[in-house]
């Protein structure tokens, strides 16, 4: 039984989360600090080995209207050149207001700013992954 996983794109940071191997529990694995295309290409593909992944989705940023943003093009571009390296399906699911949600939740459990942008990317990709798989429970 494979995983998901969820990636939150970024134009200076990956964040990275996967499922548990029954597809129910969303788990922050970490943040990758982009270097290259290729290079961050090529970490993927180690962690979907790794972690046996059969199944990506990755949050797709558009603004509060709906619309598509300048983030939201180059999200695209990313994930069209991942898929040029894997067969895996890839989802898009939309990820408004995650970003404030993990910074809320970062708050909440007393995490110090300058701690909070370490972590932030991994915990949205959480919330991408855990609502993603809450939706396709049902």
């Amino acid at each position: 039984m494979g995983r998901v996983l969820a990636l939150d794109v970024g134009d200076r940071r990956i964040g990275l989360a996967v499922s548990d191997p029954m597809k129910i529990i969303a788990n922050p694995l970490e943040t990758l600090f982009r270097k290259d295309l290729e290079s961050d290409i090529e970490y993927l593909l180690g962690i979907i080995k790794e972690k046996e992944v059969e199944l990506i989705v990755s949050g797709l940023p558009v603004s509060l209207a709906a619309k598509e943003t300048e983030q939201t093009v180059k999200t695209r571009e990313f994930i069209e050149e991942l898929k040029k390296h894997t067969d895996l399906p890839i989802r898009f699911i939309d990820e408004r207001l995650t970003t404030s949600l993990s910074e809320r939740v970062l708050i909440e459990g007393g995490v110090r700013r300058e701690n909070r942008k370490q972590v932030i990317d991994k915990v949205a990709a959480t919330v991408i992954l855990q609502n993603y798989l809450d939706y396709y429970r049902k």
